[in-house]
């Protein structure tokens, strides 16, 4: 009488699908290329020698190296995704109450909503 029950077990294990494939979350490629569009912008500023100075081309770096290592889905890139986002916040945020420029109000809600994103229990349960 359990050989049915141990055959049938037995016959779903087998069946069961194998392990799915890690695909980046939505909103970990738009960060992805929020960080890359950011180093960009930061390295046509420099070349163009107007915006930045030279020594911003290592935060242009940094965005490039989380934003590959976000669509890696390694748990270092969250870091420093995580800490880019959140140093932009407290700049635009400063920007925008020392200089009353809308525009970097924008920009740090933006961030804000991305930091707030990179915090949840779900985006750093998918890393590795």
């Amino acid at each position: 009488m359990n050989e049915p029950i141990e055959k049938k077990t037995a016959m779903l294990e087998e069946k069961s699908p194998a392990k799915p494939e890690r695909l980046p979350l939505p909103g970990l490629a738009a960060i992805s290329l929020y960080l890359l569009l950011l180093a960009g912008v930061i390295i046509v500023g420099v070349v163009g020698g107007r915006h930045y100075p030279p020594l911003f081309l290592v935060f242009a770096g940094g965005f490039i190296t989380a934003s590959a290592g976000l669509l890696g889905l390694f748990r270092w890139a969250w870091a420093l995704a995580l800490a880019a986002v959140l140093l932009l916040v407290i700049y635009n945020l400063w920007i925008f109450f020392s200089l009353h420029q809308y525009p970097a109000l924008v920009q740090g809600l933006l961030n804000l909503v991305f930091f707030l994103y990179l915090v949840r229990p779900e985006v750093r349960a998918k890393l590795r």
